[in-house]
């Protein structure tokens, strides 16, 4: 079973220059904390990545994984699904950014099934952490 969180957070820059970030995937390990490597493994006929390999940390080890992107809905969404992954059943997420007074609101949506069960309690909190620092990183990013 998949479990479902999101977050969201208001940047002081507009859209265009919070999707170039996360269209920029390459520099992650520069502002993500727990993203340590990726390589880009294949691009589509727009020469957009679709298929990204991370190294992250995860639950105390490190982790593999690969994310297909979907364009379909840029500049408004950029989502994407597991191809692959070590320790995930699933991943399947999306930014969101809609332009406000004052900048950017972003949302941040992610379902994740893991190969081993967890209490829910270190579930809830892995996911905190991630969806609260995914936001905050990309944030401190973007205002720059």
């Amino acid at each position: 079973m998949t479990d479902r969180a999101a977050q969201t957070i208001l940047i002081d820059a507009p859209a265009s220059k919070c999707l170039e970030i996360v269209l920029d995937f390459e520099r992650y390990p520069e502002w993500a904390q727990d993203i340590k490597e990726t390589t880009v493994r294949s691009r589509d006929a727009e020469g957009r990545a679709s298929h990204v390999e991370y190294r992250a940390s995860a639950l105390g080890r490190s982790t593999h994984y690969t994310l297909e992107y979907n364009y379909s809905e840029l500049p408004s969404r950029l989502s994407w699904h597991i191809v692959e992954g070590d320790i995930m059943r699933a991943i399947d997420g999306a930014y969101s950014f809609v332009e406000v007074d004052g900048g950017t609101q972003v949302f941040y949506e992610l379902d994740i099934e893991l190969v081993v069960p967890l209490p829910g309690f270190v579930k809830r909190r892995a996911e905190a952490r991630i969806l609260i620092e995914a936001v905050k990183e990309l944030k401190a990013r973007a205002e720059s």
